[in-house]
């Protein structure tokens, strides 16, 4: 019965408020309060402050600061050897395995479908048809930056408007299609192990999604699919980043998801729907050795400023003859 009016809850609150209202709170310098908001945040989730590069909570200036605070160095040591991957943040899997007839799996009699997830980009779906997919949730207790799990080189990020449900494993069970209608941000990758994407899902009071090269991406919340294209490895400005190296991270909140190209890894076994995730352990075993590394590290701040394609040029999906503008997008049903 509770179950059930939570599920309600989620249909009926105005989800986009409060969203608004817990991103100006966390950021708010509110000096004592603050201090007595993280230390009963902390306290409530049995926050493991020795792993902080700062266990003061009265050092932390805003919410937001002491929700994405670094980790000390050594907290999480990444797996070594060319052919092994790490996992991208702390959590627990939600789901994970074979992407089958272009759909993945959500929770129990919930599948939903690869292009939807990807906004309607059938091109790049196709790159991941008969794949492998593997979805993190992160807890509030977690650390909440997200980090590569393989070397890359960005080639595309996707910014998809859409609901903010929440993405706990009850509304994973409950809501259809809950990755695909929620808001996201996609990150697309050329790695040793063929295309990569890690995807960065919103829900419910999470303030904002950031990468390192591109700083704040959501929000503004403008309701349209924005698209921005950048150079290949060898190019000038490409991206690229190391296995283990930040990439994004959430201030409050979230999901991150996984898409691996067909017969390229293998998850390793000890991972299995609910197992805790800690970022940097074994995620995956390539199935073929990669010749070499091709990435280069770069520094995680400050973002890169401007995007090849500008963020204002609205895109809904490439095409063979080009690329489609979208109009406005309202959060649907997929």
């Amino acid at each position: 019965m509770l179950d059930s009016i939570k599920i309600k809850l989620q249909y009926l609150l105005p989800k986009q408020g409060l969203t608004r209202l817990a991103g100006w709170g966390a950021d708010k310098r509110a000096a004592t309060l603050t201090y007595w908001v993280i230390k009963a945040f902390a306290r409530f989730y049995s926050v493991d402050m020795k792993e902080a590069q700062n266990p003061d909570l009265k050092s932390y200036a805003t919410f937001n600061e002491f929700f994405v605070r670094p980790l000390r160095d050594g907290a999480r040591p990444v797996v070594s050897g060319l052919d092994m991957l790490c996992l991208p943040a702390d959590g627990a899997v939600s789901q994970l395995g074979a992407i089958t007839d272009g759909k993945l799996f959500q929770a129990k009699g919930h599948f939903y479908s690869l292009e939807a997830l990807l906004a309607g980009n059938y091109l790049l779906a196709e790159k991941f048809k008969e794949g492998q997919f593997a979805t993190i949730y992160l807890a509030p207790r977690d650390y909440h930056r997200v980090h590569m799990p393989c070397g890359g080189v960005l080639r595309e990020m996707i910014y998809v408007p859409g609901d903010l449900f929440s993405v706990n494993p009850l509304t994973a069970a409950n809501v259809p299609n809950l990755f695909a209608r929620n808001e996201r941000v996609i990150c697309v990758f050329d790695t040793e192990f063929g295309p990569m994407v890690q995807i960065l899902v919103g829900a419910t009071i999470v303030g904002s999604i950031e990468t390192v090269w591109a700083g704040c991406v959501t929000p503004p919340r403008e309701g349209i699919i924005k698209r921005w294209t950048y150079p290949a490895a060898g190019e000038e400005g490409a991206i690229a980043l190391e296995k283990g190296q930040e990439m994004g991270r959430f201030k409050l909140g979230s999901t991150v998801i996984n898409l691996f190209a067909a017969n390229q890894i293998r998850f390793m076994p000890q991972l299995s729907n609910g197992t805790v995730t800690r970022m940097g352990e074994p995620f995956a075993e390539a199935l073929r050795r990669p010749a070499t590394a091709t990435t280069e590290p770069v520094a995680a701040e400050p973002a890169v400023p401007e995007a090849p394609v500008t963020p204002e040029a609205p895109v809904i999906k490439e095409t063979p003859a080009g690329v489609a503008t979208a109009e406005p997008q309202a959060p649907k049903d997929y």
